[in-house]
């Protein structure tokens, strides 16, 4: 396997005072088997951010991936950011520390980076009490950072509501031809970073705007993708 490059990976200080790699690999649509050396490709390619789920059913694979390359473990560990998420099914207190102990399982580590809930489940609202336990998870030291993905402003206002606490990254899809500003706008008020997911809509966004973003790539002799992720 091809060693691992060791890049700059330019960070952002989340409200917890923790730093997260601004670029990342979400392994969602990518089964089990398969994942595991796209994990490992990524990371020797310098990536130093793992973006998954429950919801993805591939954390085993990922987990794999982490062990082969020794990034699950000892001073490597500490060079990687590992995000999952709770299963929407698996919210409630005593659910959530189940299934907490389970992932941690299949990644094969000690502690994550961050632990979200993936969506706020509105018509059955359980986050405050799933929360709860993300706390506890925070103060034994098995999550670093406390996160929600999805999640609108009456949501995060709920949740504070009955938490006394914001999380500090909400994961949203978010691109040109989708921008949220007033979730966006809400979470620069209240310090939650916005973290996209799908940031070039799955490509479709690469020549968004009647070419304007082309536009934009060749002036600057960067590529699309480039402009967008700026």
């Amino acid at each position: 396997m091809t060693e691992p490059q060791e890049r700059h990976v330019p960070t952002i200080t989340l409200s917890d005072g923790n730093k997260i790699p601004q670029v990342g690999l979400g392994v969602l649509r990518i089964d089990d088997e398969g994942v595991t050396p796209v994990v490992e490709s990524a990371i020797a390619a310098g990536y130093r951010h793992i973006d998954g789920a429950a919801g993805y059913n591939n954390e085993a694979g990922v987990g794999r991936a982490l062990a082969n390359t020794g990034y699950n473990t000892g001073s490597k560990r500490e060079t990687i950011w590992v995000t999952t998420k709770l299963r929407d099914s698996e919210q409630g207190y005593d659910s959530a520390r189940k299934a907490f102990d389970r992932q941690l399982g299949l990644l094969q580590l000690e502690y994550v980076d961050m632990y979200m809930l993936h969506w706020p489940t509105p018509f059955n609202w359980r986050s405050g009490e799933t929360w709860k336990a993300f706390v506890e998870f925070r103060a034994e030291g098995r999550v670093k950072t406390l996160g929600v993905c999805n999640f609108l402003p009456e949501h995060l206002d709920r949740l504070h509501d009955e938490t006394g606490e914001y999380p500090a990254v909400n994961q949203i899809e978010l691109h040109p031809t989708w921008q949220q500003r007033e979730v966006v706008a809400y979470c620069k008020e209240h310090g939650i970073a916005v973290e996209a997911y799908s940031p070039m809509a799955r490509g479709a966004d690469l020549n968004a705007g009647n070419g304007a973003i082309e536009r934009i790539a060749e002036a600057h002799h960067v590529s699309p993708a480039q402009v967008i992720l700026r």
